[in-house]
């Protein structure tokens, strides 16, 4: 004999576990995008941070191109008065002055770039050209702690779906990293190379390597977590914030030893295809 009252509290509880089985996706999804968020702006938080950093080099580069947009105003001024207006000396300094507006303007719009915050976009980036812009933006910072900059790209580049800011932010913690590595060496070369290739499956490989004092080789699996770091202000979020970019972009990030000296930071990134734009 079936009882109605025992075929009704199976029905319940059944009701109950479907219940408990929502609840518990619903509370992993939220869980799930207040991480995402916080990353996000954790990402947000260590870009201000490195451009903090740079502000001091930055600074003078801006300053001189507007110092050459004036000097070249007062000449093409001084051309104009001559009678009769040197007319030829005036369209020079003109144009100087607008390639030096242009290069000002060019220096702007990449701190913009990286500063904004708007949520991420993949999208179609070459990788040489996103590297290229970075250099530009540390090129002050190199020249300040005399390392020389080397570039060794794949041509034609490589071409990935990625947010172009995080992507930037990635090169920008890797280069300014190794500038700083190599900013206390008291003796030898201070050379900085960067390279692009292909990697497995036809994606990007980008490789950062300096000629510093290289790795603790016990240590090295360490340098990814967040807050761990072997500087002496350093917050610890950078290389763990860059990992984190990589393996979102379904790529990989990590380190090893240079030869003869130094460091060497890789990440792979998928190569970009029809489909995904």
């Amino acid at each position: 004999m079936i009882y109605i009252r025992h075929l009704g509290a199976a029905q319940d509880d059944t009701k109950k576990d479907f219940d408990a089985a929502l609840i518990r996706t619903h509370a992993m999804t939220l869980a799930t995008e207040v991480l995402r968020e916080a990353q996000v702006d954790l990402a947000h938080v260590d870009r201000i941070a490195t451009i903090g950093r740079l502000t001091a080099s930055i600074a003078p580069e801006v300053t001189q191109r507007i110092a050459a947009i004036v000097t070249n105003a007062q000449a093409a001024r001084h051309f104009l008065d001559r009678r009769p207006p040197d007319l030829d000396e005036v369209r020079e300094a003109l144009d100087c002055i607008v390639r030096e507006a242009y290069r000002a303007s060019d220096v702007i719009y990449r701190i913009r770039g990286l500063l904004k915050e708007a949520p991420p976009k993949r999208e179609r980036a070459e990788i040489n050209a996103a590297i290229r812009d970075v250099i530009e933006l540390t090129r002050g910072e190199a020249t300040k702690n005399g390392v020389s900059v080397q570039t060794r790209f794949a041509e034609p580049s490589p071409v990935v779906q990625a947010d172009w800011v995080q992507l930037q932010q990635v090169i920008l913690n890797l280069i300014i990293n190794a500038v700083e590595a190599m900013s206390g060496m008291r003796g030898g070369a201070r050379e900085l190379l960067i390279c692009t290739g292909k990697a497995e499956s036809n994606g990007a490989l980008v490789a950062v390597g300096d000629s510093g004092p290289g790795l603790d080789l016990k240590s090295v699996d360490r340098l990814f977590e967040a807050f761990y770091t072997t500087k002496v202000q350093g917050m610890g979020i950078g290389l763990a914030i860059c990992r984190s970019i990589i393996e979102a972009h379904g790529g990989r990030l990590w380190a090893r030893a240079n030869a003869p000296c130094g460091a060497i930071f890789q990440f792979t990134l998928p190569a970009h295809t029809a489909r995904a734009s």
